[in-house]
């Protein structure tokens, strides 16, 4: 248990005084309620088939929905889908979904995965997400195996002349050709080519070394469009107005300074899940990158993904349930507590916890910031309406995927309330 200090002596000095004083008429209501029939169906499940331990569920009749959504989309717009592995980090469910969008692109993140992604999906067509260190590259290199041909399925995701160079010499080294796409600051601003000065030197390095590198298009992320940015700051039309002038300056720059290296075949990619939605309204990219929209954790509840849907959430069972808050050293003063929020009238402790995710069912239950917050065994408080019992499941929704996933092991992927197949994650 990590005891919140400063929680803790607020409580133990001045809870009694506090309560007292504000009057029962501040009391807060009864928020529990029993799962809906949705959590119903799983914790019958999970109770029944599954291992009773923390699980990350995945929900193939809401992803199947999501994935339809964006395709949808990326139809309208003319555009091709290119999947974030790091959002959906595990080959099961990088195929189930590859296999129904009907795409084999893919951006990598990490090295190791990059080695995963090439062996696991040898037809894939792969970008890296951000500029890797030059060792990383090279590691890729010395560990890769298989029929993926690097220098036809692989873009290297480059931000500057000085990075450039080195990748140079390590293509020079290993007598290999590399794909480079040029990362640009399309307002983001965290790195990237927006300045035509600096793109210009990266062109003209590759276009003096054609034997080692080959230009392979753009790649401008703009997230920002579709996350709902204080209106002051710019309506997300402003912003993408914004977005499309900077990748068009340095698209027309291209083709007007260096047309040697420009045809139809490049990877113009941009968007992000977030942003992808508004992209059916240019015609300049070739290609859209979603990965958390698939799944939709709670930082993605935004007005752009709103048709989509949950799809994934952590179970964890009950382990105990002691009933009312009870305090260290506060004893019998945290029935104060109880008394005045029913809420905290009931206690369980939950196999693990602390993870990056919203308590979502039942409804009503809350974590104690006075008790503290546990990785092994967290404390989270109801009223009796929500109706747990020791090995009901507790259900939260994760606020991200990308490290969330990787944290329980195989995923456990469920169709209409069934366990139907365990995907393992990527290590």
């Amino acid at each position: 248990m990590a005891v919140n200090r400063r929680n803790f002596l607020l409580g133990t000095l001045g809870v009694g005084a506090l309560l007292v004083g504000v009057g029962a008429w501040l009391r807060p209501g009864d928020r529990g309620a029993p799962y809906s029939e949705y959590f119903r169906a799983l914790n019958k499940e999970l109770k029944e088939k599954g291992p009773m331990r923390p699980v990350l569920l995945i929900d193939l009749d809401r992803l199947d929905h999501n994935i339809d959504v964006v395709m949808q989309s990326v139809k309208r717009g003319g555009k091709q889908l290119r999947l974030v592995e790091k959002s959906l980090p595990s080959p099961g469910l990088l195929s189930y979904i590859a296999q129904r969008a009907g795409t084999q692109k893919l951006m990598s993140f990490h090295q190791p995965f990059l080695n995963h992604d090439a062996l696991t999906f040898p037809q894939s067509d792969i970008l890296l997400g951000k500029p890797l260190p030059v060792r990383s590259a090279a590691l890729f290199y010395q560990t890769h195996k298989g029929p993926f041909d690097p220098t036809k399925q692989l873009q290297w995701l480059l931000d500057g002349a000085e990075r450039l160079q080195q990748y140079l010499a390590l293509a020079q080294g290993l007598g290999t050709r590399m794909r480079v796409n040029i990362e640009l600051d399309v307002g983001l601003h965290r790195g990237g080519v927006s300045d035509v000065n600096v793109l210009g030197q990266m062109l003209t390095l590759i276009s003096a070394n054609p034997q080692h590198l080959e230009f392979a298009g753009f790649m401008g992320y703009d997230p920002f469009v579709g996350m709902g940015v204080p209106g002051i700051l710019g309506s997300p039309e402003e912003l993408f107005a914004k977005v499309m002038v900077i990748y068009q300056r340095c698209v027309d720059f291209t083709r007007q300074q260096f047309p040697a290296l420009w045809h139809d075949g490049l990877c113009l990619n941009t968007a992000g899940s977030p942003s992808y939605r508004i992209h059916e309204n240019e015609k300049l990219s070739s290609e859209v990158s979603v990965g958390t929209a698939m799944l939709k954790p709670t930082h993605y509840d935004l007005p752009s993904l709103s048709e989509h849907v949950p799809a994934t959430y952590i179970a964890t069972p009950v382990l105990k349930s002691t009933g009312a808050v009870n305090i260290p050293a506060l004893d019998d003063k945290s029935k104060l507590f109880s008394w005045w929020d029913q809420n905290q009238r009931q206690t369980f402790f939950i196999y693990g916890g602390n993870w990056m995710a919203e308590l979502e069912s039942p409804a009503g239950l809350q974590s104690n910031g006075v008790y503290g917050r546990s990785s092994n065994q967290e404390m989270v408080n109801g009223s009796s309406a929500v109706g747990l019992t020791i090995e009901d499941q507790v259900f939260l929704r994760p606020t991200q995927t990308e490290a969330v996933l990787l944290q329980f092991g195989d995923l456990l992927a469920v169709r209409n309330g069934k366990i139907v197949d365990t995907w393992p994650v990527y290590t």
